[in-house]
């Protein structure tokens, strides 16, 4: 099977902390695979929180996750606190891709790296609509800060 090559972009506009718990980690003693991507969901959370979406003033826009991909690279352990960057790519009409990256706080070890690709929709519909101007402009703000 062919691995997935993933690149980091230069900057990342958005992170946050997240304490790997006991029930984050599997049998063989490290992070599960599975709760890695539990991790980055409460990351991407805090995203959009940051950006103040959802918001009052589109009370029927959503977002769902079409895809995920992720690259491991090293094992993550039971107490340790996760720095999780994040950064907005590849846009076009109805989302763009979210772009993570997992590290160690201490020593800064990497674990993961990856993306999701966020899609807007109407909840009433559950159709893909296009991305709200005033979340676009945030978003291409936060895309576009210098390094």
């Amino acid at each position: 099977m062919a691995r997935i090559i993933f690149d980091l972009p230069d900057r990342f506009a958005f992170s946050t902390e997240v304490q790997i718990y006991i029930s984050h980690v599997n049998q063989g003693g490290h992070l599960d695979n599975a709760q890695l991507l539990s991790l980055v969901s409460e990351a991407r959370l805090r995203f959009f929180q940051s950006i103040d979406f959802p918001s009052p003033a589109l009370p029927d826009v959503s977002i769902v996750v079409g895809d995920i991909v992720a690259q491991y690279k090293s094992e993550g352990f039971h107490g340790e606190v996760m720095r999780i960057d994040m950064t907005p790519a590849d846009f076009n009409r109805y989302g763009f891709d979210l772009v993570f990256h997992v590290t160690e706080k201490v020593t800064g070890r990497e674990v993961a790296r990856g993306k999701t690709g966020i899609a807007f929709v109407s909840k009433t519909s559950r159709s893909v609509v296009p991305i709200p101007e005033p979340v676009r402009a945030r978003l291409l703000d936060l895309a576009s800060l210098p390094a």
